[in-house]
């Protein structure tokens, strides 16, 4: 699979500067965390979820979580494992018919620790289509069993399985223990760190412990007390000195949308011929508000987004598409002959890059130019987001 592989390669030509490498679910773990990008959630109860699968992977999502903890009535887990056991067979027969369909990545979100191993049994020759399991409110006591669960249950299927920790317990947003909660979690997924590919946040239930919720025009970092966890998690778990992991931005919950979204720019677009269908898919398909906080999760560590509806999904990765500017300065800043450092005009001639405060944040860039590409240069995010969303 491979980012924006839905749109059709003339078109990919002429939007991108360098195109989204491939990946699958056998890629580097390091690649995998990044190409995650909008993760799809999707309750494990839905009566067509194979379908539905086939058809979001069509659509350009590469990972989703089918979630049988939040999203289901607690006398509904019985039958939303029974249903996601059958819809993984009727998955993997369909794509024993058809091996050239796009499949995302896919995680089961689960209430207890012995649901893995059972699962994944009970899976049988289909736990070949799963990719890992999302592990509700972390904390060091409660993820532990968790993720030993995980390893029996890899040790059982015969094949590789992540963990996606939820960080979203109460000891994590209170202040008198979010210290000591947090170094026993790093101390936790650094002993487990092979098997755990990205930590996710939950705010939602961050604005719940004080009866939040925030509004349409608000950003999880409007929120202050929202913010400060998220600044603190970054700070010990996203560190870029090799320590750290990929923490994943939180969720969007509005998807009724308003009519608000960047006019002045769809004006401006190159695709004059369908200016007012490309307004009215933008308006459709994504919200001031949304747009951003995914520019705020990227300015605070985070990368990619949990997301509970498809709309939320062409934003996100439109935003994460390398522009050629900040492509052109992290390449210039890992040329081998800056190595010694020192500080240089960029390309574009509006700003300095100073190499060895700056290295890091190429060598992030350069890994997402990998998986979502590098636009070519006077391509915008409209463009992206336009050749992106579904079209009726």
């Amino acid at each position: 699979m491979r980012h924006f592989g839905h749109l059709p390669p003339g078109l990919r030509a002429t939007l991108f500067h360098q195109e989204p490498a491939e990946f699958s679910a056998d890629s580097p773990q390091r690649l995998l965390a990044v190409a995650l990008g909008a993760t799809l959630y999707s309750p494990a109860t839905r009566p067509q979820l194979a379908a539905d699968v086939l058809k979001q992977a069509a659509r350009g999502v590469v990972s989703m979580v089918l979630c049988l903890e939040d999203s289901i009535g607690d006398g509904d887990v019985a039958a939303g494992e029974e249903n996601l056991v059958r819809q993984f067979s009727e998955l993997a027969e369909m794509t024993a018919k058809d091996p050239e369909s796009p499949l995302p990545l896919l995680f089961v979100r689960v209430r207890t620790p012995d649901q893995i191993p059972d699962l994944t049994r009970r899976l049988g020759p289909a736990v070949r289509l799963l990719s890992g399991f999302v592990l509700p409110k972390f904390t060091a006591l409660r993820g532990v069993p968790f993720l030993e669960a995980l390893t029996t249950a890899e040790a059982a299927c015969g094949r590789r399985l992540f963990a996606m920790p939820v960080l979203e317990s109460p000891e994590l947003l209170h202040l008198e223990s979010r210290t000591e909660t947090l170094q026993g979690i790093a101390r936790t997924v650094d002993a487990y760190r092979d098997r755990v590919l990205a930590l996710r946040l939950g705010v939602t239930d961050f604005c719940s412990a004080y009866g939040l919720r925030r509004a349409p025009d608000m950003t999880a970092y409007d929120v202050r007390i929202v913010a400060s966890v998220i600044a603190d998690v970054v700070n010990v778990l996203g560190r870029a000195d090799g320590s750290g992991f990929t923490v994943t931005g939180p969720v969007w919950e509005y998807f009724r949308l308003h009519e608000r979204m960047f006019k002045p720019q769809l004006r401006q677009s190159p695709f004059r011929g369908r200016a007012e269908e490309l307004r009215t898919s933008l308006i459709e398909h994504a919200m001031d508000g949304l747009l951003r906080e995914i520019e705020l999760d990227r300015a605070n560590g985070l990368q990619g987004k949990t997301c509970i509806h498809p709309s939320h999904v062409p934003p996100v990765h439109a935003l994460s598409v390398v522009s050629h500017e900040e492509f052109s300065d992290a390449a210039d800043i890992l040329r081998p002959e800056r190595d010694g450092g020192g500080v240089l005009r960029s390309a574009y001639t509006n700003k300095m890059n100073e190499v060895k405060p700056h290295r890091a944040w190429a060598e992030r860039t350069l890994l997402r130019a990998e998986v979502f590409g590098v636009a070519r240069e006077g391509v915008s995010f409209v463009e992206l987001l336009a050749a992106s969303v579904p079209h009726a």
